[in-house]
């Protein structure tokens, strides 16, 4: 039996992540569980986030069969591709991003896609994405080039990865978490922290960016059985997928959105975006407010697709910049009589 750590990686984040308490946040919500987040923001280069962890796993695996261009593709904004392109300029790797969506004005993050050094090729629709990557690298291997393709979100097995590891540093922390809330969308996070998980009592609730809950479940046990190949053995994973708090669509800020945007930057100094983060936040508040946790049992957001982009978006009066930090929000049980919990795989830290 394998484990993550049997699986090169190129050695550019900063783990683990530490854990820390949001009290101000809890008192606002009434009690109830204690809040905590796990600040995947702080992974590092491209502004941190959820892909550092993936894309390390993938990158690596390029350099060893010898790539000497790496191709993906997101949305416009997307926080894969401009990670990706951070790391590809330290591996010293040509880029190509194939991106769709409405480019003008030129995001900030297109900006920092291009500061990286990767090529854009702009498409309109999603499902143009796949065979304009298919094209690119079909032209480059015949100009004997030799590419390698990172499939959206580096969300396969290898890159779930990084969140088996991430699932090991909330395990090693000391606290016993009731619930692991994130961001859900192309899966790979989900199915690591599932995979990772899966032997605890900690549940692992994804809140869908974009589509249904089926569809996504379905993308994560696919991934997780692959999780289970690559570390030979078998993984029995419990998926559970909130399409509940999407809105309208994807991108397309909600009031609850707004309500915890606001929330976990009034209260606790952090700042979600509309796309990701604050959805899934909304969701784990939702659940706060229902009282599916115990009160006292602490609750810890975590930072899945973290990572960096400024986001003007006009509501009526206000405008936003905003750095994005996915989170995986938790539940936990914590020893009362213990304040601070510090190992060399992870740190705790209560409010003074």
């Amino acid at each position: 039996m394998k484990s993550w750590r049997s699986f090169p990686q190129m050695g550019a984040g900063f783990y683990p992540t530490p854990i820390e308490e949001m009290p101000r946040l809890r008192k606002a919500l009434g009690g109830g569980p204690r809040l905590f987040i796990k600040r995947d923001d702080y992974t590092g280069p491209g502004f941190g986030g959820n892909k550092v962890r993936k894309v390390e796993f993938v990158m690596a695996r390029a350099l060893a069969e010898g790539a000497d261009t790496v191709i993906t593709t997101g949305g416009i904004r997307s926080n894969h591709a401009r990670v990706t392109a951070a790391l590809a300029a330290r591996a010293g790797l040509e880029c190509h991003l194939v991106l769709n969506g409405d480019a003008a004005p030129v995001p900030a993050s297109t900006f920092l896609d291009e500061l990286y050094g990767a090529t854009i090729h702009h498409v309109v629709r999603r499902d143009q994405r796949d065979p304009t990557m298919e094209r690119i690298a079909s032209e480059l291997a015949a100009a004997r080039r030799r590419p390698y393709t990172i499939p959206l979100g580096a969300s396969l097995p290898l890159g779930a990865l990084g969140y088996v590891r991430a699932a090991e540093e909330i395990l090693e922390s000391g606290v016993a978490f009731d619930a692991v809330f994130h961001s859900t969308s192309s899966g790979g996070t989900q199915a690591g922290l599932a995979a990772g998980l899966a032997d605890s009592e900690t549940r692992v609730i994804g809140i869908s960016a974009d589509d249904s809950a089926i569809e996504i479940a379905a993308r994560v046990g696919e991934i997780v059985g692959g999780i289970g190949d690559l570390l030979e053995k078998k993984i029995e994973a419990k998926i559970d997928v909130d399409a509940g708090f999407v809105g309208e669509g994807y991108g397309i800020p909600t009031a609850a959105g707004e309500e915890a945007l606001d929330l976990f930057a009034r209260y606790e100094g952090v700042v979600l975006d509309p796309v990701y983060t604050a959805k899934a936040a909304a969701g784990m508040i939702a659940r706060v407010r229902a009282g599916n946790f115990a009160k006292g049992n602490p609750c810890c957001s975590c930072t899945p697709a973290g990572n960096w982009r400024c986001l003007a978006d006009n509501r009526g009066a206000r405008t936003r910049a905003c750095r994005v930090e996915t989170r995986l929000d938790a539940c936990a049980r914590l020893d009362p009589c213990v304040d601070t919990v510090s190992t060399r795989h992870a740190r705790v830290r209560a409010p003074p």
